[in-house]
């Protein structure tokens, strides 16, 4: 069976957008794949952490994505800093990959601003752990958003100079899974913006935490315009924020979004929302309440991370013991 690797920072606040562009992708590649779930730990100290709260939502995300349905038994859920063959490897591909790769990556421009010389060189490296993350596994397979296309052609290109160097055909080139429409979804407040969980008002995501009430406030609170919804996708130029409770709507009931557009058609936004809580409520209620349980009994989500661990190490260290053999580590 074809592995996927799928990393997931755990920055807290699991929300909608989370939910719909990645987690329910994950869901359902399980019957499909060998699926390797990580939690990157070690990514997210790229930009500093405390270390309470990282402990915190590495948990939280792990019950996320439990209670959104990742089968922890068949397939494996980790925190990244309990295997060593990601820094191992990542070492390796810092010999590897080239200086002017790594200065071609636009996420790191974004996120290092204008204070480059002040960003971390793990920031900077950051796509060279991502590659290690990917083949101490030999996955074959990584489900990519529009942001990480440039990070796994980076560890295509890696693998293959590896492959070069050594003379070996040892690591796969790992193929980007894309999915079709994949729902982008955008802040409540302000539809030209991603939801995001740093922005300061909460009403502007539904966090995968978020009782009905509280669903149900933020979606009639949602910022949406005058004019009743429109008869055709065309309506929707200029209308962001329609076009995002339109989006919701058709993501959380996996339908096209032109269809639930005729199907609203000239109805009041009053009308609409009600119908789009109920759905919300009726899909993320169960989530909500079943990762509530988990973060309540913290062991259990230990449990299943430390098993994660055991399995993940236990594909990772014949990999790196040969990767060890090629560079010619000599290990008596």
């Amino acid at each position: 069976m074809q592995r996927i690797f799928s990393g997931v920072q755990p920055t807290g606040n699991l929300h909608l957008g989370n939910y719909l562009g990645a987690i329910r992708n994950w869901v359902r590649l399980q019957s499909e794949y060998e699926c390797i779930f990580c939690i990157v730990d070690m990514h997210a100290i790229t930009l500093w952490q405390d270390p309470k709260e990282l402990v915190k939502n590495t948990r939280e995300v792990a019950a996320g994505m439990i209670a959104a349905g990742v089968d922890a038994s068949k397939h494996i859920v980790f925190n990244q800093s309990m295997v060593p063959a990601h820094a191992q490897l990542a070492w390796i591909f810092n010999c590897v990959a080239r200086m002017g790769w790594l200065n071609r990556m636009t996420q790191f421009k974004d996120k290092a601003g204008k204070h480059k010389e002040n960003a971390s060189v793990g920031l900077f490296a950051y796509p060279n752990l991502m590659s290690a993350d990917i083949l101490a596994y030999k996955a074959t397979h990584v489900p990519v958003g529009e942001d990480q296309k440039q990070h796994l052609e980076l560890a295509r290109d890696t693998a293959q100079k590896f492959n070069n160097d050594y003379g070996v055909e040892f690591f796969p080139l790992p193929e980007p899974l894309i999915f079709g429409a994949a729902a982008r979804v955008m802040s409540l407040r302000d539809g030209s913006k991603k939801m995001s969980k740093s922005d300061e008002s909460d009403y502007s995501r539904i966090n995968m935490t978020d009782d009905a009430d509280a669903i149900a406030l933020k979606i009639r609170k949602a910022k949406t315009d005058l004019e009743p919804l429109p008869a055709s996708a065309e309506g929707l130029d200029g209308r962001p924020e329609a076009s995002n409770l339109l989006g919701i709507y058709a993501a959380l009931a996996d339908r096209e979004k032109a269809e639930v557009i005729s199907q609203f058609a000239g109805r009041q936004f009053s009308d609409f929302k009600k119908e789009l809580v109920d759905l919300a409520v009726s899909v993320l209620g169960p989530i909500n309440a079943e990762m509530k349980r988990l973060m309540e009994d913290t062991s259990h989500i230990d449990a299943v991370l430390r098993s994660g661990a055991e399995r993940a190490d236990s594909i990772a260290r014949p990999i790196i013991k040969d990767v060890y053999d090629i560079v010619g580590f000599h290990h008596p």
